[in-house]
């Protein structure tokens, strides 16, 4: 069932067994776990069905670190951010849950091990039709990996969701559900806790259009974003002063991303038929259950990750070009722009045509069309470290319905950089070993690195998960440390970013979340006794 907010009359208090706070990836799926379970369910969504630029711009913030766009980067309405996710879909690594003596604040209280049943599970409301996100036999039929030289560099793949609009391809579940009641255009003005703290009380709830109403339940989830999460409980202060959850000062730190840069180098090839289709563009293939679209990237051994005291990288390729054998005329009757295009890339074959001749071996087929070989454009993006410094405070603007706006501050070290170039020069030799393949880094060597390439739109940590709350906001079971019913889903719990994409890991930890909520509820624990 679906109810207007704008609609709910002024004073009224809706009593709740379960809220959740947040209509997106998180949210949804902890509610469609919810479905024809013996107790009540409040979804609590801050926008409506369609894109509305009112309610977006209660993302609207400042960006005092690193430059970075606080209201492009996510969707306010039904579905969250998924209604503009690509679908890019990877597990974490099991290297990445652990702590590393080479990585400050790492380890997740959580093993792969521990994910591995709510991957699998993942992938399905994800609507992806394999799990072979590592088994290149799988793939075979379009090409296989790259012999490349050393034990540094892998291949490894994405799957992808369609990728799955959980707003539209949910919103029937939602909708039939008898026991779950969603609030559209309804948005949470504080979560007010119990007067020693320890609990949650009732949530305030407001909407543009000026009704205001409450929400009491027995269990909270905050789902509302890798940023809003923080915001939220740092908004929520009227019992606890410096915000709920934030008695050690860690609500809001170590917000990281991933750091994207579109051309780290450049990667040439002396036979394009040497690169599987599928490291090249989207590739259809026949899986498990069904049709899977795939690609195939560069990725790093946990061997190497360990000895040379890494961050994690992954590299996939663009589209790629051929460098011919001669040089080419520019044709009759091109533009000035043409021809100044043709004079940049005729300049730069002139010195791929001498790389690609000295690497050309036996195993490179001759090219009929005058081809020595191929360019191929590269994209990247890493690991950062997690860092106290970068971080989300409350600014002093107030959005339209009173709350502080967000103050973010992302911050990206030196290490963060001298980690890219070293992987980026672990590729180039992998490639240089192998023979078939040459490597130009672009990416520089830097002091500092205070403006970004690019980003994922990735919000992660800014809630961490850790067992010792002075060093995270949740424990295991995604509870907020000192509070017996309130828990929080989505990236914002990430210790570390790893590498690759999170909504996959988003999902597997909401499900993960449902369950426990599950067994909490059907043992009749409607509120837990926070030990000492």
């Amino acid at each position: 069932m679906f109810i207007d907010g704008r609609k709910v009359l002024d004073g009224t208090i809706v009593e709740t067994d379960l809220a959740i706070i947040g209509g997106g990836a998180a949210g949804i799926t902890i509610a469609r776990e919810m479905i024809g379970q013996g107790f009540s369910v409040t979804l609590i969504e801050s926008g409506g069905f369609e894109f509305e630029p009112e309610t977006q711009d209660l993302y609207e913030g400042e960006s005092v670190g690193v430059s970075y766009p606080l209201t492009s980067s996510r969707l306010r309405y039904f579905g969250g951010s998924t209604n503009h996710w690509g679908g890019w879909c990877r597990p974490l690594e099991p290297i990445d849950f652990e702590k590393r003596d080479w990585v400050p604040y790492s380890g997740w209280p959580v093993t792969r091990a521990d994910m591995n049943p709510f991957y699998v599970r993942a992938c399905e409301v994800c609507q992806i039709n394999s799990t072979a996100f590592d088994d290149a036999a799988a793939w075979e039929a379009k090409g296989k990996p790259m012999p490349l030289a050393g034990d540094e560099v892998v291949t490894r793949f994405f799957l992808y969701s369609p990728p799955t609009r959980f707003g539209k391809k949910y919103r029937p579940d939602i909708e039939r559900a008898k026991n779950i009641a969603c609030y559209l255009h309804s948005n949470v003005l504080e979560i007010v806790p119990s007067d020693n703290a320890g609990e949650v009380d009732h949530l305030k709830i407001g909407t543009l259009s000026g009704a205001r109403f409450t929400v009491k339940p027995k269990a909270c989830v905050l789902a509302a974003g890798g940023i809003e999460n923080a915001r939220i409980l740092l908004a929520s202060n009227s019992i606890e002063t410096a915000g709920i959850g934030n008695r050690n000062g860690v609500v809001g730190r170590f917000f990281m991303e991933h750091p994207h840069v579109p051309s780290p180098a450049t990667f040439l090839v002396t036979d394009r038929n040497l690169v599987a289709e599928w490291y090249r563009t989207y590739t259809k293939m026949e899986g498990e259950r069904g049709t899977t679209m795939i690609r195939g990237c560069l990725m790093f051994d946990e061997g190497y990750l360990r000895r040379e005291k890494r961050l994690g990288t992954v590299m996939t390729f663009a589209p790629i070009r051929p460098v011919m054998a001669e040089p080419q005329p520019i044709p009759p009757g091109a533009s000035e722009e043409e021809r100044k295009q043709a004079e940049r890339q005729g300049a730069e074959d002139e010195t791929y045509r001498g790389i690609l001749q000295l690497a050309r071996s036996s195993n490179s087929a001759a090219s009929s069309s005058g081809e020595i070989g191929w360019r191929l454009g590269v994209g990247c993006a890493s690991e950062q470290q997690p860092n106290p410094a970068s971080r989300i405070t409350l600014s002093d603007e107030k959005d339209a319905l009173g709350v502080p706006r967000t103050r973010l501050d992302w911050r990206l070290k030196k290490e963060d950089a001298d980690n890219l170039r070293a992987n980026i020069e672990a590729v180039a030799r992998a490639f240089g070993g192998w023979g078939e393949g040459r490597v130009q880094v672009h990416f520089p060597k830097r002091d500092e690195w205070s403006e970004a390439e690019g980003w994922g739109n990735h919000h992660l940590g800014s809630t961490r998960m850790a067992t010792d709350p002075k060093l995270g906001v949740t424990n295991g079971d995604c509870r907020v440390h000192g509070m017996s019913n309130l828990f929080i889903a989505g990236s914002s719990l990430f210790p570390t970013g790893a590498t690759v994409n999170p909504t996959l890991t988003i999902v597997a930890l909401a499900l993960r979340l449902s369950d426990h909520l599950k067994r909490r509820f059907a043992q009749g624990a409607a509120v837990e006794q926070v030990r000492p």
